[in-house]
């Protein structure tokens, strides 16, 4: 059976790579794309490369359009996507690529997005270690999905097994991240213009402000830690390439933890897993190795010397960290090959 999809947001960046990877998708059949202010005008005036597509025309981002379809993505800027939900109780899957629904902690989404608090959905990292086995069990059958921010994900993903395990403790995380600006959006910002972000990096966010935080320490805390114990300082820095997250994270060893157990802990969380890379000792990630796959690869050190591990991630923000963690999870939901249409090879050079 085909299913109808809707995408929100198609105009944009998030919505602009579900669609690339739906177009391939061989059990979906995309029928609807919205956007605000470009509704009306050929969606391939917006997304040239979508060349299978041509023929799709954005419509108005309304609760009476998205209706009516099989599977909906919700590919909005953060506090838009809550004001359809009710209206698509009726649809068996609603995918929401924005923030609305990922946090459980009211007090947490009051102090870093603002607003009314929205009821949690399922979170949509199926690798993710969680207390009793992986995400990917709470996604079976789910009906509402939270996909997961670039960032956030990246960092969970980097330092979950640690966590899962006991051999770190969460309570001294370091991370800092170079991104891509396309991790924005494609709104028009002066600070995301070509001529301020050529030939300099620029940190922003820096001193627990940034709004993935909070999303990283629920990760973590599924893991195993108890949310009190994590701290992290977390620091983005705007680098210049268009797609792309190098996550470096370092957490402190537990006392009397040895290094085979440190690299057990990530080598048993990750085995067997299509779309995490755990590289061979010594052997760090690129961002351009995964550019266009639906992959977060990780290099893991030991510093004996600092007594921390250190996990570098490099993910495609665009893919494993939004529209390809969205697609995935949609298969698992829908009892679909988990794999299917999700890029396994990146783009090179």
């Amino acid at each position: 059976m085909t299913l109808s999809v809707a995408v929100s947001g198609a105009s944009g960046y998030a919505g602009g790579e579900i669609l690339r990877l739906l177009a391939d998708h061989p059990d979906v059949d995309v029928r609807t794309v919205t956007a605000h202010s470009s509704a009306g005008q050929p969606l391939v005036a917006h997304q040239p490369h979508l060349r299978s597509l041509a023929h799709l025309e954005l419509q108005p981002t309304t609760p009476e359009v998205l209706a009516g379809h099989d599977v909906v993505f919700l590919a909005l800027p953060h506090g838009q996507s809550a004001q359809y939900t009710d209206a698509l109780a009726d649809t068996g899957l609603v995918i929401d690529a924005g923030a609305d629904h990922r946090l459980t902690s009211a007090a947490d989404w009051a102090q870093f997005y603002g607003g009314d608090h929205s009821d949690p959905w399922a979170y949509g990292v199926p690798e993710l270690p969680v207390a009793g086995g992986k995400q990917r069990q709470k996604l079976v059958g789910a009906s509402r999905v939270a996909a997961p921010g670039c960032n956030a994900s990246t960092v969970a993903l980097s330092l979950a097994p640690g966590v899962a395990a006991g051999v770190i403790d969460p309570g001294d995380i370091v991370s800092v991240l170079a991104v891509g600006p396309s991790g924005a959006g494609r709104s028009a910002k002066t600070n995301l213009l070509a001529s301020e972000i050529l030939g300099t990096a620029n940190p922003y966010a820096v001193g627990g402000t940034h709004r993935h935080i909070p999303e990283i320490r629920q990760a973590l805390a599924a893991a195993g830690a108890s949310a009190e114990s994590i701290r992290i300082s977390f620091t983005p820095v705007l680098v210049p390439m268009a797609r792309g997250i190098l996550a470096t994270s370092s957490a402190p060893i537990r006392e009397g933890v040895s290094d085979a157990e440190i690299r057990a802990a990530w080598e048993e969380a990750y085995a067997g897993e299509p779309f995490v890379e755990l590289l061979p000792a010594g052997v760090f990630p690129r961002t351009a190795d995964v550019l266009g796959a639906n992959v977060a690869s990780i290099g893991l050190a030991i510093d004996r010397a600092a007594n921390r591990v250190v996990a570098v991630a490099a993910v495609d923000n665009l893919v494993k960290g939004t529209a390809g963690a969205a697609i995935q999870s949609m298969n698992i939901a829908l009892g679909l090959a988990e794999t299917t249409a999700l890029p396994l090879n990146g783009v090179a050079p």
